[in-house]
């Protein structure tokens, strides 16, 4: 088992993850720095947990409107306005395929997190 330091709003955290996927974890923890660094422009160091968790709100809220359109494309969403029938081709095929891909990464990272 694989094992990184990231920084999330100028905290070092260790976090383990599986063999190889290290810099994969270093770069989701980029992201989420990010999302944190535009919260702390906009509403200041109001304390890393309220951070934290106002910056997974913002991340849920991404994966929500991805899982949506997923749902969209698939044409499996009755609130979707008709606009007919989403051809099949090989993007819209390879658009799906990688928004399940990431998605049930986000999973896999969110089930370790909760673990460690």
């Amino acid at each position: 088992m694989g094992q990184v330091a990231v920084t999330v709003n100028g905290r070092s955290y260790e976090v383990a993850c599986d063999d190889g996927q290290e810099d994969h974890l270093v770069r989701l923890a980029s992201y989420i720095d990010k999302k944190v660094a535009e919260l702390v422009a906009s509403v200041g160091q109001v304390g890393d947990t309220r951070l934290l968790v106002m910056s997974a709100l913002l991340l849920a809220d991404e994966l929500s409107e991805a899982y949506s359109e997923l749902t969209a494309l698939r044409g499996d969403d009755d609130e979707v306005p008709d606009s007919g029938p989403v051809p099949d081709s090989p993007v819209n095929e390879t658009l799906v395929a990688g928004i399940e891909t990431l998605a049930q990464r986000v999973e896999d990272i969110a089930a370790h997190l909760e673990q460690g």
